[in-house]
């Protein structure tokens, strides 16, 4: 085997960097960020790339081209973790990347363009709030407001950069946009069981899905559990429950041929949380998720429209309002084509399959066209999860594509 058990390997010692042992958490600007930075940044050495630290704390390795004019191919992934996570969310990406710059360094090959591989310091936001930092810092979105997001000690993301060794002002030379980049291709496990149900090691993505997310309140009248009667409440509570199996509902209702929509409730908080009053205020959070936008706003719509006509009909006040809004990222028809062909190579079927979670890759059109590469997890499919799963001959097999692709890849010129 070339690649899969010593992936799988490096995936374990990269979890040792971590947060609360033994459950594997890794934040944004932490001591646990460098440990896994330095331990990449010596990986990416030793496979034959030059390689540091950028303003952001991303680690960045370049496998150059014999042409120093060439264009750039990037890819990677995120070093950082969600809390209790898996081992392979985001470091798999990594990993594979470097494993096809050591073997072809092995081989003495120079690609015609220089392989750009990048571990992005911050793409689960668990530490400041902010999603997506190091990769949007590339892809030209970046916002100078998220260096005063504070963490819960109340640092702020500046202070936390300089005490780490970085830049806040660094950002604005990151921004690759026009900087001769022709593709970004990231590899990543599924986070579902599409792959795993039909028994197929890897998958092309054909979209990554947008999102929408809101913060509803609903305003009841508390009073005492045992002398209200039923009919004369306005219980918060129990109205915030309707809205969120509207959630259900709407999200649930997307007609045969048309675009999914993925709806969930995941924050819920009752005010004033006595076992014997009524709720008064309810607050609750909803995140809506399709690869196609129109269909996402438009369940969005129905649910708020939805939640007003609860809120009348139960004599409770509401307010819903959108707090994030981030849109679908398409990705490139010729690229899925060409990953499509390296997994035909490799005497795998091809399965292509929309992704319903976000990753580093929608932060760069902008920049580039923009692919991604499935590969199978095991569990159910379970992700953010100390339960994730990957076999060594499916890491290998993914590998094994990733490496025909840029093997076979022709660049176009860049934007």
């Amino acid at each position: 085997m070339r690649f899969g058990s010593d992936i799988l390997k490096q995936a374990d010692v990269l979890a040792g960097f971590t947060e609360d042992a033994p459950r594997v958490t890794r934040t944004y600007l932490t001591p646990q960020h460098r440990q896994a930075g330095n331990h990449l940044l010596a990986l990416m050495r030793e496979a034959g790339m030059d390689a540091g630290y950028d303003a952001l704390g991303n680690v960045v390795g370049r496998y150059l081209a014999a042409d120093p004019a060439a264009p750039v191919v990037m890819t990677g992934s995120h070093m950082d973790s969600v809390r209790n996570a898996g081992r392979y969310d985001g470091l798999f990406g990594i990993l594979t990347a470097i494993a096809c710059a050591r073997d072809l360094a092995a081989r003495g090959k120079r690609l015609p363009f220089t392989l750009e591989v990048v571990a992005f310091g911050d793409e689960e936001g668990v530490r400041f709030g902010v999603t997506l930092t190091g990769s949007k810092s590339m892809g030209g979105g970046f916002d100078p407001a998220w260096l005063d997001a504070k963490d819960a000690d109340g640092i702020t993301l500046r202070e936390a950069l300089v005490a780490f060794g970085g830049d806040p002002d660094g950002w604005r030379a990151l921004d690759r946009r026009g900087k001769g980049v022709v593709a970004y291709v990231e590899s990543h496990i599924e986070q579902g069981p599409v792959l795993l149900n039909e028994g197929l090691p890897v998958g092309v993505v054909t979209a990554i899905a947008g999102g929408s997310r809101l913060r509803a309140k609903v305003t009841g009248l508390a009073g005492h559990a045992g002398t209200v009667p039923m009919g004369a409440r306005r219980d918060a509570l129990a109205a915030a429950a309707e809205m969120a199996l509207a959630v259900e509902r709407i999200a649930s209702q997307t007609p045969a041929g048309s675009p999914a929509v993925v709806g969930t409730v995941g924050m819920m908080s009752v005010m004033p949380g006595a076992i014997n009053v009524i709720p008064q205020d309810v607050a609750f959070t909803v995140d809506v998720r399709s690869a196609v936008d129109g269909a996402r706003r438009e369940a969005v719509a129905a649910m708020r429209e939805s939640f007003q006509a609860t809120a009348r009909r139960r004599g409770v006040g509401v307010a819903a309002d959108v707090f994030y809004e981030l849109d679908a990222a398409p990705c490139d028809p010729a690229l899925q084509d060409a990953l499509a062909a390296s997994i035909a190579r490799q005497r795998v079927p091809v399965r292509r399959l929309p992704s319903g979670a976000g990753h580093d890759a929608m932060a760069f059109p902008a920049v580039c066209p923009i692919a991604m590469l499935f590969v199978r997890c095991g569990a159910g499919g379970i992700s953010h999860h100390p339960d994730e799963t990957l076999t060594a001959e499916d890491a290998e097999i993914a590998t094994a594509v990733l490496l025909d692709f840029l093997e076979h890849y022709v660049p176009a010129p860049a934007r």
